[in-house]
């Protein structure tokens, strides 16, 4: 085949494979969070993992945020999520990330990508009113000291009797759920479930009254805080989970805490691996 004749083939062979629909499986359907499958709750962040599900990647930007409210077209694409364009976030061939709204009811739903006018199959997802999951990193809780907000790691970890702030996502509607499904929530408020709200720390409830809070994190899209007092009795580096009914977040996420001298080296290191 002379050069221009591959040329020819590679661009024909490019244009086909930018012809092709969206592609993604059920079990591409993920919690961003923690890329937990589901189910899943309102006013949670999904990520869909698939093909030729956008031209190119894109996240939004200033700009796309208009009155305080999610796009729910970005780069071409939409997600439509019970017959309703959702929340986006991010798009790319391979990920989108989109926001399940947060009046959407429990129940089974049905979700497709839109690119540019074609479409990808409907995949059906199960929605509940509440399916906490945690955000986390190299498998410690994302969190933060209170009142400095210093960041909870490893090498900066939390101590025995600190208010701490976690970040979760799935934990429902609250007293004042934004006034459009596409807004973001500028102000906190709280979950009307807190009493379901338990946290465990290696499989032992902590008392009730040391959960101070739980609601929006003003100005986040799909994000809750829940904020903590930890006991004073509290082992280095421990499994958290919340959970809400019957449903829990994900194992194997600890919380960096470090407990007694820091300089003694029979202690525990904060990496607890």
């Amino acid at each position: 085949m002379n050069r221009l004749g591959f040329g020819l083939a590679q661009a024909i062979l490019g244009a086909a494979a930018w012809g092709q629909a969206p592609a993604y499986p059920a079990a591409g359907f993920v919690n961003a969070s923690d890329y937990s499958g589901g189910p899943f709750a309102p006013n949670s962040v999904l990520s869909i993992f698939g093909s030729n599900m956008a031209w190119s990647a894109q996240a939004i930007a200033s700009g796309d945020i208009q009155a305080g409210r999610l796009p729910t077209m970005l780069n071409g694409v939409e997600v439509v999520l019970a017959g309703w364009p959702a929340p986006l976030l991010y798009v790319s061939p391979a990920q989108i990330n989109f926001l399940i709204p947060i009046n959407c009811i429990a129940g089974s739903v049905t979700v497709r990508v839109v690119r540019e006018g074609v479409t990808g199959p409907e995949v059906p997802i199960t929605l509940l009113d509440a399916a906490p999951a945690l955000f986390d990193f190299e498998g410690y809780a994302i969190a933060q000291k209170w009142p400095d907000y210093s960041l909870i790691a490893p090498d900066s970890p939390a101590s025995p009797g600190d208010v701490v702030i976690l970040y979760a996502t799935g934990l429902g509607n609250t007293q004042n759920d934004p006034p459009t499904p596409d807004a973001i929530p500028q102000y906190p408020a709280k979950i009307l479930e807190f009493t379901e709200l338990k946290v465990y720390l290696n499989g032992e409830q902590m008392d009730p009254s040391d959960v101070l809070w739980a609601g929006f994190s003003p100005g986040n899209a799909g994000l809750y805080q829940v904020n903590l007092q930890l006991p004073e009795d509290i082992e280095p580096d421990p499994e958290i989970r919340l959970v809400m009914g019957t449903q829990s977040s994900a194992a194997g996420i600890d919380l960096a805490v470090r407990t007694g001298d820091a300089s003694d080296p029979q202690l525990k290191p904060a990496s607890g691996r």
